[in-house]
């Protein structure tokens, strides 16, 4: 098991929520049902996938929660785009949230990674 509260990757994420927060807040009342819900959701689920696979016993479960905030990501990702399409947010506010999530999710697949790497470690070591 890994303490959450000390893996970057749910600190770099955790600070993404807040920020995707704060930026819904500036988005038109009427989509408080809509994107403003759909990107808080996915934006949360990446930390809270973190915290809850950290607590699974095996790295091959954890890593199957890592996989699902990369895909929440990929979702808020696209929540971006259509909200930049919308002209809720700028291009450049797309850009530097595109750069956030796709660094992100280049830590958590490495993390990811890592994980494998020790999983098989432990195995080669109890044959």
């Amino acid at each position: 098991m890994h303490n959450f509260r000390k893996l970057n990757i749910w600190i770099k994420s955790m600070e993404l929520v807040t920020e995707i927060y704060k930026l819904t807040n500036t988005f038109p009342s009427y989509e408080r049902f809509g994107i403003i819900s759909q990107m808080q959701r996915a934006a949360l689920s990446c930390p809270s996938n973190i915290a809850e696979g950290s607590a699974k016993s095996s790295n091959k479960d954890f890593s199957r929660f890592l996989e699902i905030s990369v895909g929440s990501l990929f979702e808020l990702e696209t929540e971006l785009i259509v909200s930049k399409n919308l002209e809720y947010i700028s291009n450049e506010t797309f850009e530097v949230f595109q750069n956030k999530i796709v660094e992100l999710q280049k830590m958590i697949i490495a993390f990811k990674n890592q994980l494998y790497k020790e999983e098989q470690r432990t195995k080669s070591k109890d044959e």
